[in-house]
C-alpha cells in the first residue's frame, strides 16, 4: 500500500543514512553488497580491531607442510586443533625459537607493543609467514581468534575441505576496551549437561569472551553437588521448568567445565542466588525455612516468592558451606551472590543477611559479585554490582561506585540474550522488551548509567536465562548474532562504533557459523553473506535515491525485497524504525 503523509519521514530516513555514512569517514562501504565486502576479510572482522594496516598485493597461503611454532604449547595445540579438521594438514606444533622462522605460523610471547597489554596482540601476515605476538598466552589466544577470521569461512568446517587456505597480508594491532567481557548461562531453570556447556564455551571464545558466569541454583533447581548438604542435588536438582528430569553436576563435572573454560582463557564465575530464588534449597532442607516446613518443588517461572530464613543461625552455616565448597573448586577471583528479586525478604532482613554473607565470600578467598540489587547494602569497594535494570539511573549503583566499586553492565533491555528478537520469535521472553540486533548493538556501556563513568565500568556481560531454552540449538539461536554485537561493545574502541559498518561485518560471519553448524537467527537487519556471489534477480537492483511504493519488488544482496509502503533511502535488510521492506527470500 502507499503510506501517505510520510514525506518527512522519508527525508529523515535518508538524512540518517547519509549522516551515518559521513560519520564512517565518508565511505560508502555500508551500501556495498554483502558478498563483495565479505570477500575482503580485513574489513569483515568481529570485534573490529584497534588498527588494521593492509599490505597491498600480499597474500599468504598456508602450505600443506606448514608448522606452528608456539611459545605457548596450549595455544599452539588449540590453533592446530582448529586448522587440522578442515585443512587435513598435519600442522605439527613445536617450540618457537627466539627468532621467528621464515615459514609457518609463529606464536610468540615477545616483541609485542606494550600498548596491547595483557589481553592484546599484534598479528603480521606476510607472503612467507604469519607471526602473532603477545605479552601473555591470553593475548595469543585472542589473536588466534582474529587469525581464524582471516581464513576462508570453510576453515571452521569439522571435515576436510578443498582450500586453498589464503590470508590477506596485513599488520593488526589490537587490545580490548574492557578487560572483562562475559556471558552467563542459567542452568537452573533448564539443566544443560556438560557437553552443551563446553560447546557454548567454545562459541564464546570465538569472540574474545573471557568470563563465563554460571547461574547454578534457583527456585526450579540446584545444579551442583554440595557434600555437606547432599539433598540439594538429590532432591533440589530433580526437576526443572515444566517438570522435566532436571539434573546436576558432580564436583568432578563442575571441575571439568572450569578446566575446559580455562583452556579457552575463560574464567568461570559461579552464582548461587540468595536470599531469594532459593525454593530448590528450601524444599531440600526444612530447617532453612522459618516455619520449619519444606515447600514443594516448583517448576513454574514465577519469581520473588522465596527466601532463606534470615533469623536462623543454620542459614549462615548453610551459606558458608556452599560458598566454601564451590570456591574450593573455582580458581577464579569472583563468587556471585545473586541478590535480586528478593521480594519475600524485608529490606531490614535483606540488610542483615548481606551484612553477614558478604564477609563470608571474602573469608573463602573470593570477591563479591551480585545483581545490582545488592548495591542497596554498603558494599566493600571491591564488590561488583551487575546492573540488569531497564532504566539508565540507579542511585544504589552510583553509591557503590562512590565507594570504589566497578560495575558490570547487563541492562536487560539491551544485553539479555533470552529476550525475543521480535513478536514472532518462537522461544524467549519479552518482559524487558524485544531486542533485535541493532538494539543489542546500539548502546554504550561506558556512558549508559547516569553517574557511572566509563572508568567505573568493569565490562559487559550477556546473560541468558533459560525458562524457555532447553537445547543447544536454542542457546545458539538466541545468542547468535547478538552475542557478537555485545562482544564488540566489550572489545572494540567506542570510536569504531558504527551500525552500518558493523552489520556488514556481522553478515560476513554467517558462512562461518554455517560451517560450524551454529543455529543462528538470520535477522533481516543483517545483509548475510551466503558464501558466494549474490544471486541474479529478474527485478531491478535497489537504489537509495529511488522512491518505492507498495508492491514494487527489487533485488538487493542476493535477495528479493518488496516495499510495504512509500520509501526512499531505507536499505532493504535494515528494517529501520518502520520496517518498510519485506524479505522475499534468495534470488
Amino acid at each position: 500500500m502507499v503510506k501517505t503523509g510520510g514525506r518527512s519521514r522519508v527525508r529523515l530516513r535518508l538524512a540518517r543514512t547519509l549522516a551515518a555514512l559521513t560519520i564512517a569517514g565518508g565511505s560508502f562501504a555500508a551500501l556495498q553488497p554483502a558478498a563483495a565486502v565479505a570477500a575482503e576479510p580485513l574489513t569483515s572482522l568481529v570485534p573490529v580491531p584497534v588498527s588494521v594496516q593492509p599490505a597491498a598485493g600480499v597474500t599468504h597461503t598456508l602450505a600443506a607442510d606448514a608448522k606452528i611454532y608456539a611459545a605457548s604449547a596450549q595455544v599452539g595445540d588449540y590453533l592446530a586443533g582448529v586448522l587440522r579438521k578442515s585443512t587435513g594438514y598435519a600442522l605439527p606444533v613445536t617450540t618457537a625459537p627466539a627468532t621467528p622462522p621464515a615459514d609457518g605460523i609463529s606464536l610468540l610471547l615477545s616483541g609485542a607493543p606494550s600498548t596491547v597489554g595483557d589481553q592484546g596482540y599484534q598479528l603480521t601476515v606476510s607472503a612467507q609467514n604469519v607471526v602473532l605476538r603477545a605479552n601473555t598466552a591470553a593475548g595469543l589466544f585472542s589473536g588466534v581468534q582474529t587469525l581464524r577470521q582471516l581464513f576462508p569461512a570453510a576453515i571452521e568446517s569439522p571435515t576436510v575441505q578443498a582450500g586453498p587456505w589464503t590470508l590477506p597480508g596485513a599488520t593488526i594491532t589490537d587490545h580490548p576496551r574492557f578487560a572483562y567481557r562475559s556471558a552467563m548461562l542459567d542452568v537452573a531453570r533448564h539443566f544443560h549437561p556438560v557437553d552443551a556447556v563446553k560447546k557454548y564455551i567454545d562459541q564464546l571464545a570465538l569472540y574474545k569472551i573471557n568470563y563465563f558466569h554460571l547461574h547454578l541454583a534457583d527456585d526450579q533447581g540446584w545444579r551442583i553437588v554440595i557434600d555437606s548438604w547432599p539433598n540439594l542435588t538429590t532432591h533440589g536438582g530433580s526437576t526443572q521448568v515444566g517438570g522435566g528430569p532436571g539434573g546436576f553436576y558432580t564436583k568432578a563435572q563442575y571441575s571439568e567445565i572450569v578446566a575446559y573454560a580455562a583452556s579457552r582463557h575463560i574464567t568461570v564465575v559461579p552464582e548461587i542466588d540468595m536470599p531469594g530464588h532459593t525454593n530448590a534449597a528450601l524444599s531440600s532442607y526444612a530447617e532453612l525455612n522459618c516455619n520449619g516446613v519444606a515447600p514443594p518443588l516448583r517448576t513454574d517461572i514465577e519469581v520473588g516468592y522465596s527466601s532463606l530464613c534470615i533469623s536462623k543461625d543454620i542459614t549462615y552455616k548453610f551459606v558458608s558451606d556452599v560458598i566454601r565448597e564451590i570456591s574450593a573448586l573455582t580458581p577464579g577471583p569472583y563468587f556471585h551472590l545473586g541478590g535480586d528479586e528478593a521480594h519475600a525478604t524485608s529490606d531490614a532482613d535483606y540488610q542483615t543477611f548481606m551484612s553477614k554473607v558478604v564477609p563470608l565470600v571474602a573469608q573463602h578467598g573470593k570477591i563479591v559479585q551480585g545483581w545490582h540489587d545488592i548495591a542497596k547494602v554498603a558494599l566493600p569497594g571491591t564488590a561488583v554490582p551487575q546492573f540488569w535494570g531497564t532504566t539508565t539511573a540507579d542511585q544504589g549503583v552510583v553509591n557503590a561506585v562512590a565507594r570504589g566499586s566497578k560495575v558490570l553492565m547487563s541492562p536487560a533491555n539491551k544485553a539479555y540474550l533470552d529476550m525475543k528478537y521480535n513478536s514472532s520469535t518462537p522461544i524467549g521472553l519479552s518482559w524487558a522488551g524485544l531486542i533485535e540486533v541493532q538494539t543489542a548493538y546500539e548502546w554504550n556501556p561506558g556512558a549508559y548509567l547516569n553517574g557511572v563513568p566509563e572508568s567505573a565500568v568493569l565490562g559487559v556481560e550477556s546473560p541468558m536465562w533459560t525458562e524457555t531454552i532447553v537445547t543447544s540449538a536454542h542457546i545458539e539461536y538466541m545468542a547468535f548474532p547478538r552475542l557478537a554485537a555485545h562482544a564488540e561493545l566489550g572489545w572494540s574502541p567506542w570510536s569504531t562504533h558504527n551500525w552500518n559498518q558493523f552489520r556488514t561485518r556481522l553478515g560476513a560471519q554467517g558462512p562461518r557459523w554455517t560451517a560450524m553448524g551454529i543455529n543462528f537467527y538470520k535477522s533481516s537487519q543483517i545483509p548475510w553473506d551466503t558464501g558466494g556471489n549474490p544471486g541474479v534477480c529478474a527485478q531491478p537492483a535497489w537504489a537509495a535515491t529511488s522512491v518505492y511504493t507498495g508492491g514494487n519488488v527489487v533485488s538487493h544482496n542476493g535477495a528479493k525485497w518488496t516495499a510495504k509502503w512509500w520509501t526512499q533511502g531505507e536499505e532493504p535488510g535494515t528494517t529501520g524504525e518502520w520496517g518498510v521492506w519485506r524479505d522475499d527470500g534468495p534470488c
